[in-house]
């Protein structure tokens, strides 16, 4: 695995806090609530759906927070939001106090808002235009109660989409963490979330690919199920830090559909990604940041 530049990712963050562009310049940020203090916002995006997104985001929280981080997640994947279900809160709602949306708490303490919350069924399709689903966005965290986080990760909709430019533009964004998975097209896609995170000045904390590999129960053995990883050659052609490698295993599965992974999670799981994103808060702390 490639060494993570922490002295690169400073550099980065200089060079893109330097060159920011002014509010007035285009779409205003979102303002917080009078009742959220949240210090640094991470987005966690993919080119592509289907890679295991939202099970990373998850795993990046439950670090966090087993680190003593307040973290909560904006479940910004509107129309397809995993993460109630993965942290255990199926069929549970959102509520409100004095106009103000609550964010369900999971068992470990992590703030969680989402589609799935305010819905009736969490089965009920969203059939909403991206004007109503930028909207709602704005909800979750203009009209949302956060209170005092250290960080909000939020799990983006796939790709490049209207719904993906609203955050990006409209969230106080400090860096985003990429998911890929091993094939060749993913290099592809990859791409596309660098150059859009390069076009709306946010920089990229690195790269996590999912379904690295199948190890073998008996004799550990890795074994490459989609060919030779790209990893390293992804990372090199557009020049982001690799943050950890994750297999291809059944216990994941079982971690999502049970609702278990601040339970079963094991311990230290992608700790260049958590170092990565403490680097990058410290970093914005000293200049200036979200508050």
């Amino acid at each position: 695995m490639a060494e993570v530049d922490e002295q690169a990712i400073r550099e980065e963050m200089d060079e893109v806090l330097g060159h920011r562009k002014p509010q007035d310049a285009g779409p205003q940020i979102f303002e917080q609530s009078p009742m959220s203090n949240v210090r640094h916002v991470i987005g966690v995006v993919s080119g592509k759906g289907g890679v295991g997104k939202s099970l990373v985001c998850g795993m990046i929280a439950v670090e966090l927070a087993r680190r003593g981080a307040r973290v909560g997640i904006l479940d910004a994947d509107v129309t397809g939001p995993s993460i109630p279900k993965i942290f255990g809160l199926s069929g549970v709602h959102a509520t409100a106090y004095d106009n103000l949306m609550i964010p369900v708490e999971t068992s470990g303490g992590i703030k969680v808002m989402s589609a799935n919350l305010v819905l009736d069924n969490e089965t009920d399709p969203v059939i909403w235009r991206g004007p109503v689903v930028a909207g709602a966005l704005q909800q979750f965290w203009s009209q949302c109660a956060w209170g005092d986080l250290d960080y909000l990760l939020i799990d983006m909709p796939p790709g490049t989409s209207d719904v993906a430019l609203t955050v990006f533009q409209s969230f106080p964004i400090e860096g985003v963490v990429i998911v890929s998975t091993p094939q060749d097209l993913v290099q592809m896609v990859v791409g596309k979330a660098v150059k859009m995170a390069a076009m709306m000045d946010i920089p990229v904390i690195g790269i996590i690919e999912n379904m690295s590999y199948i190890e073998c129960p008996n004799c550990g053995e890795r074994i490459e199920p989609f060919g030779t990883s790209k990893l390293a050659e992804t990372a090199a052609l557009y020049g982001i830090d690799i943050l950890g490698r994750l297999p291809m295993t059944g216990a994941y599965t079982e971690i999502c559909d049970t609702g278990t992974i601040e339970q079963a999670l094991p311990e230290n799981l992608l700790p260049d990604a958590v170092r990565m994103i403490e680097t990058v808060a410290a970093y914005c702390d000293g200049a200036g940041g979200i508050h």
